[in-house]
């Protein structure tokens, strides 16, 4: 999860490639009536994130029939989180990527032919609600090579695997 720019997809999909399983792209789950939204620089409000958010459940209870479902979504704010958590009514570990702003502009400025232009960036970081303690989370920064991302993401799904029957703590 992240804001747009923030590595949700390249992590994603390094992350379910080292997990031997699934990727769920959560940018193409949006229906086109968002995409042509975004792309004329109008941010989503909570009414079209909604049903988004349902066929982003739904691709990944379709995927996780065959194993291990890594998926990229925004899920902004909390409330969108917990309604992940509840459409597929099992345990989420959500992997919040939270690169500095510089980071995030340059990369918004070198992704040609993306739907979401950088004059959104400033909305969405406005809608951010980082992972709180209560919730399943790992925050990550990118100060780091991706590998290493990658390596505390499994160290973190490892965690909250293990019998403990206390989840860890965040970061």
């Amino acid at each position: 999860m992240g804001v747009s720019g923030s590595g949700k997809s390249s992590l994603g999909r390094q992350l379910a490639a080292r997990l031997g399983g699934a990727f769920l792209e959560g940018d193409d789950q949006h229906p086109a009536a968002n995409v042509a939204k975004m792309a004329s620089g109008i941010p989503l409000d909570d009414e079209d994130r909604w049903p988004w958010l349902a066929r982003v459940a739904q691709g990944i209870i379709r995927l996780r029939e065959a194993g291990t479902v890594v998926a990229s979504c925004s899920a902004l704010k909390r409330r969108y989180r917990d309604r992940l958590r509840s459409l597929l009514g099992e345990p989420v570990c959500f992997l919040c990527l939270n690169p500095e702003r510089s980071v995030l502009e340059r990369r918004l400025r070198e992704r040609p032919g993306h739907f979401m232009p950088p004059s959104l960036l400033d909305s969405q970081l406005k809608t951010l609600e980082l992972p709180q303690p209560d919730e399943t989370a790992l925050i990550l920064t990118d100060d780091v090579p991706p590998s290493a991302l990658v390596d505390a993401a499994v160290a973190r799904l490892r965690q909250v695997d293990a019998p403990s029957g206390t989840p860890p703590q965040q970061r």
